[in-house]
């Protein structure tokens, strides 16, 4: 069945570009020639999801497939959902035009928690059943990846399967596991247990969840033979021999990043304590020289973006930096091409370097000390010191830049008003550092704060995170700090009730389910967006499945308790996250994965090389 838009339809809703697909390198396939249909899904809108590498990269490598078919969809923005809701028209693919419930496998990418709730609309959207157990023989499988999947347990009730991991060789391995299973003629839950075999590859509903008395967990177990005990998640050893887009589609509306971008390298050298990112995504691999300049190369001549934006957890970490960027330079100058760098460090920062980026067009300098304090920095493992941030800003007012952004976390483990206040006296003082330097009078900086939301995976798994009220405290005092300390800086801060729904579900278990559907169902969606956020209908939620949002988030929790995620094994061993912590508490710093190993247990995880000490693991 193909959708058949009604123009009036489009034309009373913002930027129906969104809705139309038919964008350059869009690919083009006969349904009736492909075994196989996948839908991916985005859960958030358009402009976004675009942005997404992601989604590019499994685009690209499905498509290249002559049996299958990749097409895309986002979730519609409010006006275009009421259209859709009105006129009864499922929510379909752009390149086909075709309703979800009409494809072989639906797939979303989860990249951030308060994305959830979008998903749930997406699939009532596309008129699949929200709940798993009630899909039956013929509909969609509902599958998903993505860097929140290392705890798939709050949506355990929404979705077949889960892929734990990097998707580039598993994402076909699925695909050929399903093929054959339709030429078996088997039922869908043969499907499953197909599936289940493939490493990485998590299936909720062959696991049983027992609780305690005291609402922890009891324990996680396979409820069958043949399913592993612990899930174990997919790496690409060796990213140059996996394809990566070069002839990506270029939409016809503005997207959040609308530029190339090249991937280094994957994974971080680094260990901040926090970042679950750093952990996740173990051991650093990264791409060589000679493949990233071909790629830069290929997709300027392929799609006329005007921008490369070099792109990987700490960019300036790349062993070849200097020499790639020269090459890329005396490339995208002809071109009048330009390059930006978003990642740096303030160990590493290299004025030379920046200038050569910016010839073609100049932008601001974005900078993450994360902590106001040098004791703060030790506790969360950040390496770098506050005479390398004045160091760095100083060199690059000299250059030129007078815009500088600061990016902070309040709320984590240790802190106290100390290091509240360090964070404003930090700004101020780099202003005063900078006066007698000639750009330096009109220098001018941007000062966020995040709310630190402890994450899976990392040595903060078992902390609390900062009460609401703490949290939003400590925002009304650094803004009076600063306003009266320097008009020269700008102050933003995050969402402190956002940011402990995000905590909620990021260390939720399968209970915690019930609490989105609810909120789901009194309307809640693009939680993300500040303009659609209603905490108090999640509150409602809460109160009616009787559950305590505390509990998940502000709750420490012992070494010896078993996690929602103790399942999902990413290769880092809990026995070194815990040396972590303990460090932490210690203000003990651990060095960088370059400088000293740390045995974090990704050595053992899969042949390979560990970091480019050429340490084989």
């Amino acid at each position: 069945m193909r959708i058949e838009l009604n123009d009036k339809i489009l034309l009373d809703v913002k930027k129906p570009a969104k809705y139309t697909g038919n964008e350059w390198n869009m690919v083009r396939k006969n349904p009736e020639d492909v075994a196989v249909r996948f839908a991916f899904c985005f859960p958030d809108d358009y402009e976004i999801g675009m942005s997404h590498l992601g989604m590019k990269i499994l685009y690209h490598i499905l498509n290249k497939r002559d049996d299958t078919y990749c097409e895309r969809a986002f979730a519609p923005w409010i006006d275009m959902e009421d259209k859709l809701r009105e006129n009864n028209i499922p929510l379909y693919t752009l390149e086909t035009y075709t309703p979800l419930c009409e494809f072989d496998i639906v797939g979303f990418t989860l990249q951030y928690e308060m994305s959830y709730s979008n998903i749930l609309n997406m699939l009532d959207l596309g008129k699949i059943p929200v709940l798993a157990k009630e899909r039956k023989e013929g509909m969609p499988f509902v599958i998903a990846g993505g860097p929140c999947t290392v705890n798939p347990e709050p949506l355990a009730d929404f979705f077949d399967f889960f892929v734990i991991g990097e998707g580039e060789e598993i994402t076909n391995e699925i695909i050929d596991a399903y093929k054959e299973w339709k030429k078996a003629g088997e039922k869908r839950e043969k499907f499953l247990e197909r599936v289940a075999l493939i490493e990485g590859v998590y299936v909720p509903s062959f696991y049983d969840v027992e609780y305690n008395d005291d609402g922890t967990i009891k324990s996680i177990t396979p409820n069958r033979e043949n399913v592993p005990g612990k899930v174990k998640r997919r790496i690409i050893n060796n990213l140059d021999t996996v394809d990566f887009p070069d002839e990506i589609i270029v939409p016809f509306v503005g997207t959040v990043h609308d530029r190339i971008m090249l991937e280094l390298f994957r994974g971080c050298i680094r260990g901040c304590r926090f970042c679950q990112a750093g952990f996740i995504y173990r051991p650093v691999r990264e791409r060589s020289y000679d493949n990233l300049l071909d790629l830069a190369k290929s997709a300027v001549e392929k799609t006329g973006y005007e921008e490369i934006s070099l792109v990987s957890l700490s960019t300036s970490d790349y062993s070849q930096l200097p020499e790639l960027c020269n090459a890329l330079i005396e490339y995208t100058e002809g071109q009048k091409v330009s390059l930006a760098l978003p990642s740096l460090r303030l160990d590493n920062f290299s004025l030379g370097l920046m200038d050569k980026v910016s010839k073609v067009r100049k932008s601001g300098l974005t900078f993450a000390p994360e902590a106001g304090t040098q004791r703060l920095r030790d506790v969360i493992n950040k390496g770098i010191t506050e005479e390398d941030l004045l160091n760095s800003v100083r060199m690059a007012v000299e250059g030129g830049w007078n815009n500088v952004k600061l990016y902070f976390m309040m709320g984590l483990p240790t802190e106290t008003m100390e290091d509240i206040d360090g964070i404003a006296d930090l700004g101020i003082k780099l202003i005063h550092a900078c006066r007698d330097l000639p750009h330096g009078k009109t220098l001018n900086i941007t000062l966020s704060t995040s709310c630190f939301v402890p994450k899976p995976f990392t040595p903060f798994q078992w902390e609390p995170m900062d009460e609401i009220d703490n949290l939003m405290q400590k925002q009304y005092h650094l803004k009076d700090r600063i306003k009266k300390g320097s008009r020269r800086i700008t102050y933003n801060y995050h969402e402190a009730k956002l940011s402990m729904l995000e905590a909620v579900f990021a260390r939720g278990d399968r209970r915690t389910g019930k609490v989105l559907y609810t909120a789901w169902k009194k309307g809640c969606k693009f939680d993300g967006w500040d303009e659609y956020f209603e905490f108090d209908k999640w509150m409602e939620a809460f109160e009616e499945c009787g559950i305590d949002p505390k509990f998940y988030a502000n709750r420490k929790r012992a070494f010896t308790e078993i996690l929602p995620w103790d399942h999902i094994n990413i290769g880092v061993s809990k026995r070194f996250l815990k040396n972590e912590c303990e460090k932490a508490y210690m203000g003990e710093t651990t060095e960088n994965c370059t400088a000293n190993c740390s045995f974090c247990g990704v050595q053992g995880y899969k042949a390979g090389i560990c970091t480019r000490t050429k340490r084989s693991v």
